[in-house]
């Protein structure tokens, strides 16, 4: 199994930061979501390069998300 890690992705928004587009994702791996939103501030620096009116970021797992579907079926 792969070890558990952070990335985070640049996103391009709309003004507002509304209808945001992710952009990239960086390229550095970090071992905890503090790690990941501790460095966001000079990453958010270095991607201006973005053609969108505001860039944001947002820290994300590598590991899979689970999802849990109702084992009953709703009668309608």
């Amino acid at each position: 199994m792969e070890p558990f890690y952070f990335v985070m992705a640049i996103m391009g928004c709309a003004d507002g930061s509304t209808q945001c587009a992710e952009a990239r994702v960086v390229p550095v791996r970090y071992a905890t979501v503090a790690q990941c939103q501790a460095a966001m501030p000079a990453m958010l620096q270095r991607n201006t390069d973005i053609d969108y009116p505001v860039i944001s970021a947002a820290c994300r797992s590598n590991r899979p998300q689970l999802v849990q579907l109702d084992s009953q079926r709703r009668g309608g």
